[in-house]
């Protein structure tokens, strides 16, 4: 879905109707890549554990990889080098899957507010390309940089373009997208003159920020 469609419930000017904006979930990967690895790796080492045995208990000898395993374990100390390693290497391991099973991923969508008992997430890059558009009206931008996070929107321009001017103008259109958690925007010229001096910026939520601080984190 693309952004304009996106924003299209909005309708505009977004309305404060933030009092549902603190119940919308973040949308969840599915983890199937994930997911279907780990499987794939149990199933073989457990396939190759179990078909050993079996041939054990039928009276033939261990393999040879079980046997030096089982006898790098009994001789090897716990200050050895591959014990650390390897036990570094498990650790790791287990830290990587326990984050893919807690971490909701999909970092690059963020959700709307909801509309009609329906909720709806739009890509970030999404985001950039409707504020760079907005910009490309505006005189005095020779050049714009927009980098679009979680929580905060940075413009970086190269111009003549007062960079108050340039943040109300991107702060209607970051309005409009009506996320369920309101961005904040920090605009800045190249010589790190900053929006905010002196002005009032509001975000979606409708919470303003007081003169001569900025939208600094």
């Amino acid at each position: 879905m693309s952004a304009e469609a996106e924003t299209a419930p909005d309708g505009g000017a977004a309305a404060p109707g933030t009092e549902g904006a603190g119940k919308v979930r973040r949308p969840r990967a599915p983890r199937t890549a994930a997911a279907a690895l780990v499987a794939t790796v149990v199933l073989v080492v457990a396939g190759a554990l179990l078909y050993d045995v079996i041939e054990v208990r039928a009276g033939r000898p261990a393999r040879r990889w079980r046997a030096q395993i089982a006898d790098e374990l009994a001789t090897r100390h716990l200050d050895d080098l591959w014990v650390l390693v390897g036990a570094g290497a498990a650790t790791l391991l287990g830290g990587w899957l326990l984050w893919l099973a807690i971490a909701p991923g999909l970092r690059r969508w963020l959700v709307l507010r909801p509309y009609g008992g329906t909720t709806a997430a739009v890509d970030r890059a999404g985001i950039g390309h409707l504020l760079r558009d907005r910009a490309a009206g505006l005189a005095g931008i020779d050049h714009l940089r927009i980098r679009v996070g979680r929580r905060r929107v940075r413009v970086s321009l190269v111009g003549s373009a007062d960079p108050a001017s340039v943040q109300r103008q991107l702060r209607e259109e970051l309005d409009r997208v009506g996320a369920a958690r309101p961005l904040r925007l920090d605009v800045r010229t190249a010589g790190g003159r900053r929006a905010g001096r002196g002005a009032r910026t509001e975000p979606a939520d409708g919470t303003g920020t007081e003169p001569g601080t900025g939208v600094a984190e």
